[in-house]
């Protein structure tokens, strides 16, 4: 147990990813709102990015910028950095999308809070929203 917390504290930012994690999925799964799911969504996002840039970092490294080389320098990886700034992009285009969606629900249905789009849904349809067979 002695020496836990001195490697936690080492690893600090994956410690905190996974806590965000753990909110985004408590989120997601808690929450009936369909606008709260999609912010817990986000959180498990964010998550993942700090995990993913963090293991490009190193202690002590110094950027990869070739015009001050120094032989016995040791290098970060920016290879996640910049992996993870691609995954912004598609997160904040999945996320608009998903507001979008989210959005025609309510217009439809008067509501964002999915148990009640589910119970409106089976009133208009008479079914459960699975196939049968």
């Amino acid at each position: 147990m002695n020496e836990l917390w001195p490697r936690l504290l080492v690893n600090y930012p994956y410690l905190a990813a996974a806590i965000l994690f753990v909110i985004g999925t408590f989120t997601v799964l808690t929450h009936p709102n369909l606008f709260k799911k999609l912010l817990g969504i986000n959180i498990m996002e964010s998550a993942i990015f700090l995990t993913f840039v963090a293991s490009g970092n190193i202690r002590g490294g110094v950027a990869p910028i070739r015009a001050t080389a120094n032989a016995e320098a040791v290098y970060i990886n920016p290879l996640p950095s910049a992996l993870m700034l691609t995954g912004i992009v598609v997160s904040v285009s999945v996320t608009a999308f998903a507001l979008a969606l989210i959005v025609r629900l309510y217009r439809v249905y008067g509501t964002t809070d999915l148990r009640r789009i589910v119970v409106r849904r089976k009133e208009v349809t008479g079914d459960d929203g699975f196939a049968q067979g």
